[in-house]
């Protein structure tokens, strides 16, 4: 089929389970396509915003349509900070500690997703995190376990930040608010040795620079001082109960497959079905949105399955 993204929906302000005397947080969502059925929502990697999903999504579409799943809606809300999404103030963002880093600022984001969905009438949502966008999808099984029909986590991590990793976030988001550049994060689009052939092509770099280029400094430091204050998830690993996935690129070096596998290991009270991506690094829905697309829309047919289970025993 022929995929017209549709345009991008109205900014909205969320805030579910607020934190005490916090501001709501807003998000910018755009959504590729509409539907009645439980809707796929997928949170982009950092340090780039929803663009990075413009392949992969209309692909789960036709798939999915392929597949002759129930038509459901995907959204890919941006970040607080991330292309158009605005950058919180300090009040919105919670706590600060000593260093920095914003104690509070991932739950808050995370109700706002949670608060996005619900205004829009859903009561539940597919939940698919890539890198940082992950640790949305692991808060929102921890703040809000009954609005997940499934979840995927790709080329992510459940820890928090150890010392070191902490302290060069910070140290990246304060040259880029110092110094007013995005330059500390164009690591991004440069290829290392032992990378996928794809992230080492021409067009990888070009796509990859133009949309760091496009972000702004402060909102990459925003980012990155959420991450930064982030808990340890991991033991949310064990707590989820709806359909799962692991999406891994084997050439990744930050989430390779020898540490997204265990992931899915411990996911222990429901099935997560791992797919390991030949000459694949860290952005796999960018590098290979075919093999992505695939795994999501297989995920979405298992979790229309368990919902009419579920509608049929009641």
């Amino acid at each position: 089929m022929t995929f017209t993204p549709m345009t991008p929906m109205d900014t909205q302000t969320a805030g579910d389970k607020p934190l005490p005397d916090t501001p709501a947080i807003t998000l910018h969502n755009t959504a590729y396509r509409d539907g009645a059925a439980v809707p796929l929502i997928l949170v982009h990697a950092f340090p780039v915003d929803h663009h990075m999903w413009d392949t992969c999504a209309p692909l789960i579409a036709d798939i999915a349509d392929g597949m002759g799943l129930d038509r459901f809606a995907i959204w890919a809300p941006d970040m607080p900070g991330a292309g158009e999404g605005p950058i919180p103030g300090v009040a919105a963002s919670g706590r600060q500690a000593p260093d920095g880093a914003y104690l509070d600022a991932l739950d808050l984001m995370t109700d706002a997703y949670a608060e996005l969905v619900n205004t829009a009438g859903y009561d539940r949502a597919v939940w698919v995190g890539l890198s940082m966008g992950g640790y949305v999808v692991l808060d929102m099984q921890r703040r809000h376990p009954d609005m997940v029909a499934g979840l995927a986590l790709c080329d992510t991590k459940a820890s928090a930040d150890d010392a070191a990793a902490r302290a060069n976030r910070l140290r990246i988001a304060d040259q880029c608010t110092r110094d007013h550049t995005v330059n500390p994060v164009m690591h991004f689009a440069q290829p290392n040795e032992g990378d996928s052939s794809i992230k080492r092509s021409d067009a990888f770099i070009s796509q990859m620079t133009d949309w760091i280029n496009v972000q702004t400094p402060e909102g990459v430091a925003w980012r990155q001082r959420m991450a930064a204050g982030r808990p340890d998830l991991n033991d949310q690993l064990e707590s989820i109960t709806a359909p799962a996935a692991v999406i891994s690129g084997e050439c990744d070096p930050s989430s390779p497959p020898s540490q997204m596998r265990p992931l899915a290991e411990a996911m222990t009270h429901t099935h997560a079905a791992f797919t390991q991506i030949p000459d694949c690094g860290h952005f796999s829905a960018v590098e290979h949105p075919h093999a992505v697309a695939q795994a999501l829309a297989d995920l979405m047919a298992r979790v229309q399955d368990t919902e009419r289970t579920e509608d049929d025993q009641q």
